[in-house]
């Protein structure tokens, strides 16, 4: 088993170490009418998530533990901050130690280099990589990260709530997806050298001052674009590409004219880059982007054909008014909260596209950034409110409701190169708008995430290094 300490406690915890290598293959059992399976791994995995943030809880809320620094005694803090690279050589990384507050996310400096749980086979079996490479991999990049961006799954890593990590990684982890930086070292098959400026993506691992990743997953960052704005980019425009792919818009146009589509948390990272996607594609076609947003300080700042602001109106009443014969697509990362709503909106053939469940998830806690116990048994009652779907009404009604995580396309390498390489030419040709970037310091990291979970930002909270 993984053990750690619990925040400030002397206690050990076991954790199942999960294999280094992902296990993507579906249950052959599994057809059309079979009963689904319940995944032992899962049920396990989010119990001890539970147990471990109650005992976080428990020390910060009630024992009133002090939180411990956010720097080790290797990193004391400095003036001017702490430098992306140590003098030993080392990189300077941001992990989480276990399930809990933003005082679980902990600057330490004890490897040479972070990678992606898709690279730890091949790469001593760990995140952490401890010395340097002395021939870099055939595909594989060693960059200097200069910007790394908090997404909202960070945020569940951190909550212990985020399966492809506990299932690929497990305790502690270094967490993030975006990366932008400069090319140290390239194999040789990969086409990048030394000195390129680049910025992409790695399967956990971003939360660090040198990454290793796949060079399918980078793209040359062009100079008129910051480091910061080149880690803005990826994850979300890449989740965004699925999601119009799924619901049959990318990548061809929308076959029939005059249709609409509907995005929730429009003027967010995934939601804002879906705006500028959806009317990329389905400008020539009169395709109609219609945004929701959560508040009047969001309005401006929507790309989409047309706005609604929840806060102020009936969200359904004006989604009809502005798609009366419904939406070709829809799509949606709230959760229990719009889920039944969004798959009554549906037209003849609509798809809703599911990416998130950010309703179910708390949003303000105190600044502490935990799950009380209050809180879990919110989400438990959530979990029974979630809709569920009969297949012979999907038939009946010709609707179609679709889910996934990118975490997970560990092994789809063609799909993942695809929408890299398209995110590139857009953003070469100034056709994707870079989204409004909040920046960070390195030892903001835990404000960042604070910032984000709160949900009150708009665009993409970016720390540089």
């Amino acid at each position: 088993g993984d053990r750690w300490t619990r925040g400030g406690s002397q206690e050990p915890v076991t954790f199942r170490q999960p294999s280094a290598a992902p296990e993507l293959r579906a249950s052959a059992a599994e057809g059309v009418g079979a009963m689904p399976s319940i995944d032992l791994r899962v049920i396990r995995n989010q119990l001890a998530a539970v147990g471990s943030n109650l005992w976080i809880w428990l020390l910060r809320a009630v024992v009133r533990l002090p939180p411990p620094p956010f720097y080790s005694a290797a990193l004391k803090d400095q003036p001017g901050g702490v430098p992306a690279h140590k003098e030993d050589g080392n990189c300077v990384c941001v992990e989480i130690v276990g399930p809990g507050g933003l005082d679980q996310l902990r600057a330490c400096s004890h490897c040479w280099a972070t990678c992606g749980y898709n690279l730890m086979k091949e790469l001593d079996g760990s995140q952490r990589i401890p010395a340097p490479l002395k021939v870099v991999p055939p595909g594989l990049v060693v960059v200097r990260n200069h910007a790394f961006s908090i997404n909202y799954a960070d945020i569940c890593i951190r909550w212990g709530l985020y399966e492809s990590a506990l299932r690929y990684v497990g305790w502690p982890i270094i967490p993030g997806f975006d990366i932008a930086g400069v090319v140290e070292m390239a194999a040789a098959d990969t086409g990048y050298k030394a000195g390129d400026r680049v910025f992409g993506c790695s399967l956990f691992g971003g939360y660090s001052s040198r990454v290793v990743t796949s060079a399918r997953m980078l793209m040359h960052l062009p100079d008129n674009l910051s480091f910061q704005q080149g880690a803005s980019l990826p994850a979300a425009a890449g989740t965004a590409l699925h999601a119009a792919s799924l619901a049959g818009l990318w990548p061809n146009e929308p076959i029939a004219k005059g249709k609409s589509v509907l995005i929730h948390s429009a003027a967010g990272g995934v939601g804002a880059m879906l705006c500028q996607v959806l009317r990329l594609q389905g400008r020539s076609k009169g395709l109609q982007v219609v945004g929701v947003v959560g508040s009047a300080s969001k309005v401006s700042s929507c790309a989409a054909d047309k706005v609604i602001d929840k806060s102020s109106e009936d969200w359904v009443a004006a989604a009809r008014a502005h798609a009366p014969d419904g939406y070709c697509a829809i799509f949606d990362a709230n959760g229990v909260s719009s889920l039944t709503s969004s798959y009554q909106l549906l037209s003849c053939n609509g798809r809703l596209v599911v990416y998130g469940f950010h309703s179910n998830l708390p949003k303000v806690d105190g600044g502490l950034g935990m799950l009380s116990p209050w809180t879990w048994i919110c989400m438990g009652l959530d979990m029974l409110r979630m809709p569920r779907y009969d297949a012979m009404d999907l038939t009946l009604q010709s609707k179609a409701v679709l889910g996934f995580n990118l975490s997970f396309f560990a092994d789809e390498h063609d799909l993942v190169e695809a929408y890299i390489q398209q995110i590139g030419r857009w953003v070469a040709a100034g056709a994707l708008q870079v989204p409004p970037v909040q920046d960070f310091s390195f030892e903001e990291t835990r404000a960042a995430q604070g910032t984000l979970q709160s949900g009150q930002t708009v665009g993409k909270m970016v720390v540089t290094l």
